[in-house]
């Protein structure tokens, strides 16, 4: 209960002074890992509105279903036709519905660090136990687990689809296996460069535009370039080319190394040498880009 202690004052004046109580924690320190556990485990609901508006839900759900709807129906085609192997390779899945993965990439990014950029929450963060590197890993590790979710998901449709169908087991769980890998490097990828992108702006919509610009027009430039390449009898060129766009870096590793089908015209895929290179350059650019977030935070937690 407060206690109040009336000071001596001029008559007329009333001033007080409140004793309201407080007293120290003597509780447990639960200390940095279970802060960045924490921000990871809200972070990661945050990415399909968990915990928030109705509003907030809509769109992440309704992504996570387009992915998952296709995937059900070629199950349903399979099962219904008796069909000897799926429509789609595992490996493929991803790369087919590669607009909609951008989408949901554009939208979460900016939604897990352009809000604390805005509103300048970020020192509050780092007052506390947790550091930079926790910030941007637990983060980081959240939009990456998202894009998993949200690309795994269709691929165990299919799995317990084809098994249903009683396609050949062995065959099946490779195929699965493969595509478990393919989209395990595109979500670490993805979430890298989003949120890279969305934290050089506070301004949510800015950071959706951005995020929506760097994929397609990476995407686009180079399969216009490829094309060309083909036309010239320049076949050569056509993996090279691949190496500067997001989409194709993952169609690259896979096709040189998961024995995916190349979405490259002329089906013109890398050789296990330039696989290499692919697979180089994209755990370069995971790094480059947590490396990025890094530096970039330790700017604004000063």
């Amino acid at each position: 209960m407060a206690v109040e202690h009336p000071l001596a004052t001029p008559p007329g004046d009333q001033t007080r002074i409140h004793d309201i109580g407080y007293r120290g924690y003597d509780g447990p320190r639960l200390g940095r890992s279970y802060a960045t556990r924490s921000l990871y485990s809200q972070s990661l609901r945050g990415s399909y509105g968990l915990g928030r508006s109705v509003k907030s839900k809509v769109l992440p759900m309704l992504l996570f279903v387009v992915m998952c709807v296709p995937a059900a129906i070629m199950v349903a085609v399979a099962v219904a036709t008796k069909a000897k192997d799926l429509p789609l390779d595992y490996t493929r899945y991803a790369i087919v519905m590669q607009a909609v993965i951008s989408l949901y990439v554009a939208s979460q990014a900016p939604q897990s660090v352009s809000r604390d950029l805005r509103f300048k929450t970020v020192p509050l963060y780092f007052s506390r136990p947790i550091e930079t590197a926790d910030y941007v890993r637990a983060k980081y590790a959240a939009l990456a687990s998202a894009l998993l979710v949200l690309t795994a998901a269709p691929l165990l449709v299919l799995y317990i689809g084809a098994l249903l169908a009683k396609l050949d087991f062995a065959d099946q769980t490779e195929g699965f296996a493969q595509g478990l890998v393919s989209v395990t490097l595109l979500s670490l990828l993805f979430a890298g460069i989003g949120l890279v992108i969305a934290s050089v702006t506070p301004r949510r919509g800015f950071g959706i535009a951005a995020v929506i610009a760097v994929m397609t027009i990476s995407y686009g430039a180079v399969s216009t370039l490829q094309a060309i390449a083909e036309a010239q009898n320049s076949a050569s060129a056509i993996p090279w080319i691949g190496l500067f766009s997001p989409v194709t870096l993952i169609d690259g590793v896979q096709s040189a190394f998961l024995g995916a089908t190349s979405a490259f015209p002329g089906a013109a895929g890398p050789s296990h040498g330039q696989g290499v290179v692919y697979v180089l350059v994209v755990l370069g650019l995971i790094a480059a880009a947590y490396g990025l977030l890094v530096r970039r935070y330790r700017k604004v937690g000063l």
